[in-house]
């Protein structure tokens, strides 16, 4: 079954993703050079559950409709130079103001529309800043862009290109073109180590820290110029009235993904996926937790998809906790101890947490771990990060 939705009567085709609810705002997603494949869907995909109706134009279709190729194949990388080498960039440009004119007229897309390109895509990404109505664009290892780059964009226009500084196809001398010109509207982040493709996933080149921390670029770049915008905060006080008030599994687990995790990083309890975090959720964790447990949010920091939350967690000792002290039996003891979570959605719900804490002044507090001799503090911890009366440096003998 082809997967690609014409568009218009020429023969140009798409690809289309849309979010939960059919509407949001346009995402071209621009290919590489090896066509509309499965690597360029998956990203669709991923885009549309971040609340954008995501639209991968079949920028080959004059060269061969439907190219789909699989860069790990035997000579696809030939075959996808020599669609290239008939590639023409203005003719792109025509395709990609078709894609908007279908996704205003077919697909309900309003206000401002923006644009991601992989390699080739990356310089159509940019060059369509210039000759569409594009409203900003994010260019990954893309070709070419030291060309570009020296044009200044057009006004309310802006542009966030990734640069891997191993990349061959934008090498030292490009580089430094883009470096000097990047400035107000336009920004570059550069990955150290990084080779073309680090962001795909199968890549020999791919570096999965980097392609995060790129995608979270990428996700805070676009939500403050085209959207969409939710409000996560309230979403987030749900998913924990789920857990420590209501104590309902299925309700905690409805604000998540289909496919979420949850890491506890100290002790590496929580689960990936939908059946063992349930499992978690109903078995170890909601329920679990003693009837004084309480939070105090210290401070709460909010970004386009992520949260981060600093909390005073207290409780006392009467239970096993298996999320938190796996094996140990009740001690009856008060604790008291400061806790870091840094949770990320996808669109309208929670994609994954981590959460940290010093699970040595837990230890410390139930009696498990002695503090003389040790650098280890009990609660008194926990009081300092609202009290700067209590003393610094209590632990360096010299001071």
């Amino acid at each position: 079954m082809n997967p690609l939705t014409p568009i218009g009567q020429q023969g140009l085709s798409a690809y289309v993703a849309r979010p939960e609810g059919g509407a949001g705002p346009l995402l071209l997603v621009l290919q590489e050079i090896f066509g509309v494949n499965q690597n360029i869907r998956d990203l669709c995909d991923a885009f549309a559950q971040d609340g954008y109706v995501a639209l991968a134009p079949d920028l080959f279709w004059r060269q061969q409709p439907g190219v789909m190729l699989d860069p790990a194949a035997p000579g696809a990388m030939q075959q996808a130079l020599a669609y290239l080498d008939r590639f023409d960039d203005a003719e792109a440009m025509q395709d990609i103001t078709a894609c908007v004119d279908h996704a205003r007229a077919q697909l309900g897309c309003t206000g401002p529309a923006a644009a991601v390109g992989y390699c080739l895509g990356g310089r159509l990404a940019l060059r369509a800043l210039f000759d569409t109505e594009l409203a900003c664009a994010v260019a990954y290892y893309g070709v070419g862009l030291e060309a570009l780059v020296t044009r200044a964009l057009p006004p309310d226009k802006s542009a966030l290109l990734h640069v891997a500084q191993q990349d061959g196809f934008c090498p030292p001398q490009a580089q430094a073109v883009i470096r000097e010109h990047a400035r107000g509207p336009l920004k570059a982040c550069f990955y150290p180590g990084c080779d073309h493709a680090f962001a795909r996933k199968g890549s020999p080149h791919h570096e999965a820290n980097s392609a995060r921390l790129a995608d979270d670029r990428t996700i805070n770049f676009l939500v403050p110029r085209v959207g969409p915008v939710y409000d996560l905060e309230a979403l987030w006080e749900q998913h924990l009235d789920y857990e420590f008030t209501t104590r309902d599994a299925d309700r905690t687990m409805a604000t998540m993904v289909a496919q979420p995790y949850v890491n506890h990083i100290p002790t590496m309890t929580g689960g990936v996926g939908h059946a063992d975090l349930r499992r978690f959720y109903a078995e170890y964790f909601i329920g679990a937790n003693p009837a004084d447990t309480a939070q105090v949010t210290v401070s709460r920091t909010q970004g386009a998809r992520q949260i981060v939350d600093e909390v005073i967690f207290s409780f006392t000792h009467d239970r096993r906790m298996e999320w938190l002290l796996p094996g140990v039996e009740p001690t009856g003891r008060k604790v008291r101890f400061g806790l870091v979570g840094i949770v990320r959605f996808r669109g309208q719900k929670i994609c994954h947490e981590h959460i940290y804490w010093d699970q040595a002044t837990v230890l410390a507090q139930i009696g498990l771990l002695p503090t003389d001799g040790l650098p280890v503090v009990g609660a008194e911890g926990a009081d300092k990060i609202t009290d700067n009366g209590i003393a610094s440096n209590g632990l360096i003998a010299s001071w």
